[in-house]
């Protein structure tokens, strides 16, 4: 991978995301955006974000975790400071399959997996398919099951008209997120800015789009039976230490979504914070990072 800046960021961005990406060109020709940061090693964890984050959702947790262990957080193609090609394979089933074909390129032996939103069932994808390099995982505000629970925010986001309009037009996916998706505090300025700054255009925000709608509701939907092939396998990942770190406030990924982790995982070590929306690391701050850092260190 060639290091170098993905696109040119403004020094306010600078500031709260201080890292040089690594540019990697996924198997199907796209340019990946990728923070790896920490020592070069064989063992990493590998941060996963979801929709419509990128990596700087992570951007606390790599700081405190970079001295101690190799941090890899891919912005997902089409996402944060990736390229944002108008056809690619946006399904989930292409999102595993470029997070394994990473895994690959970097040589990478042993991972540790630290999972948010539609991540989760992206990174999980890549757990269950290669158990054998799988360390430690920790939740945050996820699922990668089958459910029928959906927001009507999302819902209508998820249809062609007037959805399309509004998550790529209006920017009416990720724009409300910078506030619904915080409970404790408020984001400030310049962080509501640096979740938004990718997706400053109807060109920008055609994986927004994309991954809104590949929220697999019904059998005939194109990722339907990934979803299930990733459900049937997380039993599978009982051996593994598993910490879930839960926002009680979330609008999205609420308790009944930490119940059926509880059920399919009952080993796992849950810490649910009550006062903490979606953005688990922002709106939980130190706390959440530090829970964290625990669950991927072990210590």
């Amino acid at each position: 991978m060639v290091m170098a800046p993905s696109v040119s960021l403004p020094p306010w961005l600078r500031q709260l995301y201080p890292f040089t990406p690594a540019s990697w060109i996924t198997p199907r020709g796209a340019r990946m955006s990728v923070v790896d940061e920490g020592p070069r090693a064989k063992e990493a964890v590998l941060l996963l974000h979801g929709n419509p984050t990128w990596s700087f959702f992570y951007r606390d947790l790599i700081l405190a975790l970079r001295g101690e262990m190799r941090c890899v957080a891919p912005d997902h193609v089409g996402m944060g400071l990736s390229d944002k090609p108008e056809r690619y394979d946006y399904t989930l089933a292409g999102r595993i399959a470029d997070a394994e074909a990473l895994v690959d390129a970097l040589g990478l032996e042993c991972i540790h997996l630290l999972l948010h939103d539609w991540g989760g069932a992206i990174g999980c994808g890549v757990a269950v398919r290669r158990p054998e390099r799988i360390g430690r995982i920790v939740l945050l505000n996820t699922a990668a099951f089958r459910s029928a629970l959906i927001p009507p925010s999302i819902a209508l986001c998820r249809t062609r008209f007037p959805g399309t309009a509004l998550v790529r037009g209006l920017n009416a996916f990720a724009g409300p997120a910078v506030r619904m998706a915080m409970h404790r505090r408020r984001l400030s300025a310049d962080e509501r800015r640096g979740y938004l700054f990718p997706y400053d255009s109807w060109a920008h925000r055609v994986a927004v789009n994309a991954f809104v709608k590949d929220i697999p509701l019904a059998p005939e939907h194109v990722s339907y039976r990934t979803l299930r092939a990733v459900e049937d396998g997380l039993p599978a990942l009982r051996s593994h230490p598993v910490r879930v770190v839960w926002g009680g406030r979330d609008f999205c990924f609420h308790d009944a979504f930490l119940a059926r982790w509880r059920e399919i995982l009952p080993e796992a070590e849950v810490t649910r914070l009550p006062d903490v929306g979606h953005y688990v690391l922002d709106d939980g701050g130190p706390e959440a990072v530090a829970l964290c850092r625990r669950g991927v260190i072990g210590r």
